[in-house]
């Protein structure tokens, strides 16, 4: 199989797992904190398909891992590791989904950039990088894959 392959599959997968686990579970922590009142793993259908909202959540979150798995393979020093899967989801998803998704949703730019939310919003991307980070090294290390 080749790398390139390879380094897809883990993206996609670290992706996946991690909104699972890291980004749910920061929400929750979020919402412990009477931060927020997310509705975890939520099940109300998206449009246009009507797939659960959380399986959209991963589906996104899978292509996601795939392109920090290319880019921060790429970057600098301290970078390459844990650092640059965090700053990915903090800030390259963060500012796409404030940026591009949340107009095409019809909702305003940042959804308002209101607080709490706009600091939560940041943390839970930060985690669920973290996460991916952990996940693909995990997989890499499980199959012996660079």
């Amino acid at each position: 199989m080749p790398d390139w392959l390879k380094t897809a599959i883990v993206g996609f997968i670290a992706g996946v797992v991690s909104i699972l686990i890291f980004h749910q579970g920061s929400l929750w922590v979020a919402q412990e904190m009477g931060l927020l009142k997310p509705t975890l793993y939520n099940m109300k259908p998206v449009p246009p398909w009507g797939v659960p909202t959380i399986v959209s959540q991963c589906f996104w979150g899978g292509l996601w891992g795939i392109a920090a798995a290319f880019v921060v393979e790429r970057l600098p020093g301290q970078l390459k590791g844990w650092l640059g899967w965090t700053l990915f989801g903090a800030i390259v998803v963060t500012l796409a989904n404030w940026f591009i998704v949340a107009p095409i949703k019809g909702a305003p730019i940042g959804y308002g950039f209101r607080a709490p939310g706009v600091y939560v919003v940041l943390a839970v991307y930060a985690v669920w990088g973290f996460g991916m980070w952990l996940v693909a090294r995990g997989l890499r290390r499980a199959f012996n894959w660079p």
